[in-house]
């Protein structure tokens, strides 16, 4: 199923978050420019700001903060791609070289420590504390995650309920984030917030596991990225703890052996 007929629902206000984008980052320095627009002109589906609009659409919101909200969110998740891919020592993003490839490691992290900033700041304008303190503890969560994620790296003995954890913490944290927000900002009631957070995890797990395994099964012009990148860099995806799970003793040895060498060669 394409994307883009549920893109076309929100088109213009996709178009505004753009706009906004590049309105907060058109007076500062060429590094966050540069950067900034490689991204932005990526092919990324932008589906963060996508499910704070639809769900705002949803919601009958008739104001203009979506946009801004939109923005943040697709700022902090701009911001942790360019810290991901230095730390991955990934090469391709979106189909094209990463930034890192491109600038180096210093400014594509210093970009996304800026990146991080902007967001808060930006954040903070719309003077919403239960805003505030959901994004905190998320990203706190977020945060934790990857440290857990780097812990696991090479280990074969990862848990399913681990692996879900870790999904949970690096992407469906995030997606939850954008549903809530857009229930905050619209006035919706407890309850209501937190089916809508609950809606933006489970479909946080669904990209995910769909991502995890187009890893081993797709190729490189469809997925934007090298095949085999998660086994090359010693990440305990669900296929491979299925595949362990299932595989012969000298098979499961061949498996084990690539994670903890970081090697797709076999």
């Amino acid at each position: 199923m394409s994307i883009h007929p549920i893109r076309e629902l929100v088109a213009n206000e996709l178009m505004a978050v753009n706009q906004f984008i590049r309105q907060e980052l058109a007076i500062q320095h060429p590094f966050v420019n540069q950067l900034t627009e490689h991204l932005l002109n990526g092919g990324g589906k932008q589906l963060r700001p996508l499910i704070v609009l639809l769900c705002c659409k949803a919601l009958n919101y008739q104001g203009q903060d979506q946009i801004k909200i939109a923005a943040i969110l697709e700022f902090f998740h701009t911001a942790s791609l360019l810290h991901d891919d230095v730390i991955d020592e990934s090469k391709l993003r979106r189909g094209q070289k990463t930034a890192h490839e491109i600038w180096g490691n210093q400014a594509s992290v210093l970009v996304g420590d800026y990146l991080f900033i902007l967001h808060h700041q930006l954040l903070l304008s719309l003077k919403n504390f239960d805003m505030l303190e959901l994004m905190a503890d998320i990203e706190r969560k977020i945060g934790y995650g990857e440290l857990v994620q780097l812990t696991n790296r090479h280990q074969a003995h990862i848990k399913t309920e681990d692996y879900f954890s870790i999904i949970e913490a690096k992407t469906s944290l995030l997606f939850a984030a954008c549903a809530k927000l857009s229930g905050l900002l619209c006035g919706v009631s407890t309850d209501d917030a937190q089916k809508l957070f609950n809606f933006g995890k489970h479909l946080g797990n669904a990209f995910q596991l769909i991502d995890d395994a187009l890893d081993y099964c797709s190729d490189a012009q469809t997925i934007g990225k090298n095949i085999g990148d998660d086994l090359a860099d010693g990440k305990t995806t669900l296929p491979i703890i299925h595949a362990l799970s299932q595989a012969r003793p000298e098979d499961k040895a061949i498996i084990e052996n690539s994670l903890k060498e970081g090697s797709i060669e076999n």
